[in-house]
């Protein structure tokens, strides 16, 4: 495994304890550099069976599936529910046994790693905001690329700010206090999402709003590789 500090981890481990706690709760990044840029996250709905929103977004995918920061599995579990091969990778090995408990197909892994069926994925999901998975989208996307079929996609939560591509260093802050180490970060627009695409020679097929969540879908440009006469 990576010896980087990953998503809240490190420090008092506040993602580790919410991951076993039961009962609503929620996890705040903080920016170091500006505490005022705070972002909260619902850890307890990634803990819950998938919703409506997140079925949506499964509805017309195609396997097999690769969940990168699958936390605690619902994403996975909703795509075999769907009649889809799936598997889930995390780096967190509290959040990776939590999902295996529920018999979600989990590695423990980083997608910088090694992984099953490279080039061979029909649908890459970077959900809840996994975008911002090392703080560095372009080697993010292009590594996702790697991993997808030809024919595949690569479907992304992004923030409600389309222009936002923000790289920054953060520390998850539970309800309770606890803090992680600082950890590298990114949040990522649609827009800038699709700039930061076409470096990997992705195009944006699809993007939609549901409520208060946003998702883009990327294809690899069948022009870019098509034979040339």
């Amino acid at each position: 495994m990576s010896t980087l500090i990953s998503f809240g981890a490190g420090g008092d481990e506040p993602y580790a304890l919410m991951l076993g706690a039961t009962g609503s709760s929620a996890l705040a990044l903080r920016r170091i550099d500006d505490p005022t840029g705070t972002v909260v996250l619902d850890v307890e709905g990634w803990r819950s069976p998938a919703n409506a929103v997140d079925l949506a977004v499964l509805a017309d995918l195609d396997g097999p599936l690769l969940d990168v920061g699958c936390g605690p599995g619902r994403m996975v579990r909703a795509a075999e529910e769907n009649g889809l091969a799936a598997l889930g990778i995390d780096v967190s090995a509290d959040a990776a046994a939590l999902a295996a408990t529920n018999g979600t197909p989990v590695l423990r892994r980083s997608i910088f790693e090694r992984l099953p069926l490279e080039g061979l994925w029909a649908t890459v999901l970077l959900m809840d905001g996994n975008i911002g998975i090392g703080g560095d989208p372009a080697a993010l996307v292009s590594r996702c690329a790697e991993l997808m079929a030809d024919d595949g996609c690569l479907v992304v939560e992004v923030d409600v700010d389309p222009e936002l591509l923000d790289c920054a260093v953060y520390t998850a802050v539970g309800q309770d206090g606890h803090e992680s180490a600082p950890f590298p970060w990114a949040r990522v627009g649609s827009a800038a999402l699709a700039r930061v695409g076409s470096r990997s020679g992705l195009v944006v097929a699809d993007a939609w709003a549901d409520g208060q969540r946003r998702f883009v879908v990327l294809r690899k440009d069948r022009a870019s590789h098509a034979p040339k006469r």
